[in-house]
């Protein structure tokens, strides 16, 4: 028998309602392969399982067109993405976890927390708006802050800008991102990028001018606003 969540649904039917909801931003279907990629599941064993959301009204498959969740199945999505984030948050701020250990610790806990404890736990860090990450918590009454985000490596040379999002899921990642100085809410300068998918140099405000380079890949990976231009 499936465990059954502290929501009434069963852990994997969470699971399956929150990869989606991450998958099909911007109204995107979720694709059935990625799917299966991001829950470590053969394609045909999710089929079944969209087959059987779908006929209890949490979202809508279309084979070859993936999944689209319902109101339904995006309230009870965010409501599992608000336990995780909290969770993140809670373990970072009181108990002294690192960044880099927390999504695996939340991921064990989201499905047996009750809500009650989750909104102690949010008003005991006074309603933080992100997580550890720069991922913003959804609210209670599920809703959520929709980010406009641009990667790293598109900023313009000469553009001051602010980390505001990492992904949570690298472990290793995320502890070389803090061994160059990166947090979210961290300011820096763009100060060259070379061609044909080169790194990016930057200069870490704070930090006495501290400079770093960032490959292509881990730079397309990190959300940024822009906050300025800077005079020369």
């Amino acid at each position: 028998m499936m465990a059954v969540a502290e929501s009434g649904l069963s852990r994997s039917t969470e699971d399956y309602l929150k990869v989606i909801y991450q998958l099909g931003s911007e109204g995107r279907a979720a694709q059935t392969s990625a799917i299966a990629s991001a829950l470590a599941v053969a394609p045909p064993s999710v089929s079944g399982m969209l087959r059987r959301l779908a006929e209890s009204g949490w979202l809508e498959h279309q084979p070859y067109h993936g999944a689209q969740l319902t109101e339904a199945g995006r309230v009870a999505a965010l409501r599992v993405v608000r336990r995780h984030r909290v969770l993140e948050a809670y373990l970072t701020s009181r108990l002294g976890y690192e960044w880099d250990l927390v999504h695996d610790e939340a991921e064990r806990l989201e499905h047996a927390v009750s809500d009650e404890l989750i909104e102690r736990m949010a008003a005991a860090l006074g309603h933080p708006r992100y997580d550890p990450h720069g991922a913003p918590i959804p609210t209670s009454a599920g809703d959520i802050e929709q980010l406009s985000l641009i990667p790293l490596a598109e900023i313009a040379v000469g553009q001051v800008a602010e980390l505001r999002q990492v992904g949570d899921r690298d472990a290793e990642r995320l502890r070389y991102i803090a061994s160059l100085g990166f947090k979210p809410g961290i300011a820096f300068t763009v100060l060259a990028r070379q061609p044909f998918d080169g790194p990016v140099t930057v200069c870490l405000a704070g930090l006495a001018g501290r400079e770093q380079v960032i490959g292509h890949e881990l730079a397309r990976s990190l959300g940024c606003v822009v906050l300025a231009t800077r005079a020369e």
